[in-house]
């Protein structure tokens, strides 16, 4: 009859673990998804200033793609601009890899403050994708 108080400790030396758990998956899961939008945001905002070759480096009109895509994003409410973080968009001209015009267009995001994991994971997250794409012809 000495186990009747078993569970209550067992769940009492486990809590922390759990919650901890817990905090490491949803932590987690808004680092994935800031990851898979900023790669996102970079495929629509290069998909348009490779349409033509006229605005293969323009910055400015791939910009409201990019604040689209990312618009799931809870510090991107009120966002207008990709010139300062959280939202950088960066277009530029370049040469393809097989010689032809192409444009590049680079995004870096900066995540919201999150509870940090020592060692595992950072308490603000920088994440930039750079996707080229070639210029379709007109």
């Amino acid at each position: 009859m000495r186990q009747k108080g078993q569970a209550v400790l067992e769940l009492a030396l486990l809590s922390p673990w759990i919650f901890f758990l817990f905090v490491g998956a949803l932590d987690m899961g808004f680092y994935y998804h800031a990851l898979i939008s900023t790669e996102n945001a970079a495929r629509v905002a290069v998909s348009y200033t490779s349409s033509h070759a006229g605005g293969s480096a323009d910055s400015a009109g791939a910009c409201p793609y990019a604040i689209a895509e990312m618009s799931t994003l809870s510090n991107m409410n009120g966002v207008s601009t990709c010139t300062a973080l959280p939202l950088i968009v960066t277009a530029s001209s370049v040469t393809g890899p097989d010689g032809a015009a192409a444009s590049s267009v680079s995004v870096t995001y900066r995540s919201i403050t999150l509870i940090p994991i020592p060692y595992l994971l950072p308490r603000q997250m920088t994440v930039t994708r750079t996707v080229q794409m070639r210029v379709k012809d007109s």
